[in-house]
């Protein structure tokens, strides 16, 4: 077992506290730049305490929109090193190179920052029976779990992570987010619960396409962690919101859940909820906490997932973290605060808090929508989704 490094190991002491968090996406597909979202993070500046900050882009490597961007973070050259020989072996290295920074004043002790832009060697793809994506998730698990000092932040196609010890604001100055332009942004600032600040526990939390930003506590991490390890997953960052990450790629890419049905087995309605439901939606629900019960989580949580397709953002089944949500024409936006929404849609055409577990969806037009959200499963289908999935992404030999 892989023990991971002290500066990612859980911290002696529980610092109570929230994060904030922000969402905005265009549904035309429009780019815009990231100093928007910059702009909104600033704003929650008090929701965090400098020991972490994070973006995610979606639409911002339009000359490599087939390639896999890899970010990565290396505690030191030897890690990159090994990580390296790792990409040689798996991927075409098309272009590799450190990430583009700026001095930025408070923000000190980064790693070794570097990116790359990778396409899977075909033939090893169909010889492990794999999809490219599974092959993907097959290399980010070997890295985390097994190569001390080397951290995956982002593995997406035309999308990566800018994140790591300081303020929001800070974090994106130094990474030149207002040099980037894409058509949804995640932001996020950290406030660690129950480990140290580092460069790689900081938000968003990513796997492929899929980033995660998170403000709350998951209390049921133990139980979601071992159920996600059943199917090749390992959590190994030693943070709640790594398994939100993995569950929404288990649920919507590998069982293909309509997001609704997604967002319910995470989110599940209470026992007594279900109980006064019409027969066939209560058949359903039932099913659905019967079958994904250990993939639901529990405690305080307001979540921003981002995809190339869009965003989502969800609340607990209680609503004990704050989401606010508003739309100005195409442009659909989610924040914890209301001032971060209004910082930059300062007149929204609408403006709402959504109602506890209930998903707001942005959707590009005209961009393939990665997930089945316009789908109705049978309760004898869910129970189904899980058979003929293939447990993959450690465990097939890759020639």
């Amino acid at each position: 077992m892989t023990t991971r490094p002290a500066y990612s190991q859980e911290s002696p002491f529980k610092i109570h506290g929230g994060c904030g968090l922000m969402g905005i996406c265009d549904e035309t597909g429009r780019r815009f730049s990231g100093s928007v979202a910059l702009e909104s993070m600033a704003v929650l500046h008090e929701r965090g305490n400098g020991l972490g900050g994070g973006f995610a882009g979606y639409g911002i490597y339009p000359e490599f929109p087939d390639h896999f961007a890899f970010h990565m973070m290396y505690h030191d050259t030897k890690g990159k090193e090994e990580a390296e020989a790792v990409f040689d072996e798996y991927f075409e290295v098309d272009l590799a190179e450190p990430m583009p920074t700026r001095v930025v004043k408070g923000i000190t002790g980064a790693p070794l920052l570097w990116r790359y832009f990778l396409r899977p060697y075909t033939h090893k793809v169909e010889s492990a029976e794999m999809t490219p994506e599974d092959y993907v998730v097959h290399v980010v698990m070997l890295i985390n779990s097994t190569i001390d000092g080397a951290f995956v932040a982002s593995s997406g196609k035309n999308m990566g992570a800018f994140k790591g010890v300081g303020y929001p604001e800070e974090i994106g100055h130094y990474f030149l987010l207002d040099e980037y332009e894409g058509h949804t942004w995640v932001g996020h600032n950290r406030f660690p619960t129950n480990t140290p600040g580092w460069w790689g526990g900081a938000h968003p939390f990513t796997l492929l396409d899929w980033s995660i930003v998170h403000n709350g506590e998951i209390s049921s991490y133990g139980i979601n962690s071992r159920y996600l390890e059943q199917f090749g997953y390992k959590c190994t960052l030693g943070t709640d919101t790594e398994v939100a990450a993995y569950l929404f790629d288990l649920l919507l890419r590998r069982h293909r859940l309509p997001l609704s049905l997604a967002c319910k087995a995470l989110a599940s309605p209470l026992w007594s909820e279900i109980d006064r439901m019409p027969e066939e939606q209560r058949e359903l629900m039932t099913t659905l906490r019967a079958v994904y019960g250990p993939a639901m989580l529990n405690g305080p949580f307001a979540i921003v997932l981002g995809f190339n397709g869009g965003m989502v953002a969800l609340n607990d089944r209680i609503k004990l973290r704050p989401l606010v949500a508003a739309r100005k024409g195409d442009v659909l936006m989610v924040a914890s605060e209301e001032s971060a929404i209004r910082e930059v849609m300062p007149d929204p055409d609408s403006l709402w808090a959504p109602k506890a577990g209930e998903p707001v969806v942005a959707r590009i037009k005209g961009m393939d929508w990665p997930i089945h959200g316009d789908l109705h499963l049978a309760p004898s289908e869910i129970s189904c989704a899980v058979t003929g999935v293939e447990d993959s992404c450690d465990t097939v030999e890759v020639s």
